[in-house]
């Protein structure tokens, strides 16, 4: 597992508001240190963008800087129609390498997953990089900050944490479960029979 990411400010290029109803979430692979200006320049055509970016602190011999990085380097995230013009005008994107995913049909994201990733940045929640992981008892958080947030259920060093993938790039990232309530939540997304967050504690 790598260092934490210390999270000083969480920020992202905002995201549009979508209403064609057969958008998806799909992962865009970039240039690299390209990503901001392909988000900004796909925020400017009105195409959704995502990039989560965290902000650290990099301590050198003589100052200590704040650095704001992605959270995935390499990786944006749109929300289009993958059969309309959109997909085209993503690719043609300065900073855009391709698509993530299969060439016919792209590789959607749930909208949870994307949500999660929002919510854990907009509560400056501090997050460590984690073994990609898309096996596992699925859990939503029950309530707090970070209430509605899904993953996979993990035990480290008898501590509860909560591990967010997205399966098309093979990134994960965990969180802490410190206090917060959950409840299991079925493959296909719904909730469980009940509030069980004891069922659903591994330790």
């Amino acid at each position: 597992m790598s260092t934490i990411i210390q999270m000083v400010d969480a920020v992202s290029v905002p995201v549009t508001s979508v209403t064609v109803s057969d958008a998806k979430w799909y992962a865009i692979r970039t240039r690299s240190r390209h990503e901001k200006v392909a988000a900004r320049e796909l925020d400017a055509q009105g195409i959704p963008a995502f990039l989560p970016l965290v902000t650290s602190i990099r301590q050198w011999s003589d100052r200590r800087t704040k650095v704001e990085m992605p959270l995935f380097p390499g990786y944006a995230f749109v929300r289009v129609d993958y059969f309309s013009g959109d997909r085209v005008r993503v690719l043609r994107t300065t900073g855009v390498v391709d698509f993530v995913g299969q060439k016919m049909e792209g590789s959607s994201i749930p909208d949870e997953q994307i949500e999660s990733i929002r919510t854990i940045l907009i509560r400056n929640v501090p997050v460590k990089e984690y073994p990609f992981l898309n096996v596992g008892q699925r859990i939503r958080v029950r309530n707090g900050a970070l209430s509605g947030v899904e993953g996979i259920l993990v035990a480290v060093k008898g501590a509860r944490q909560l591990v967010i993938s997205v399966e098309p790039i093979q990134r994960s990232l965990c969180i802490n479960l410190d206090d917060y309530q959950i409840e299991n939540v079925s493959v296909a997304g719904s909730k469980g029979s009940g509030p069980n967050e004891n069922s659903a504690n591994p330790r």
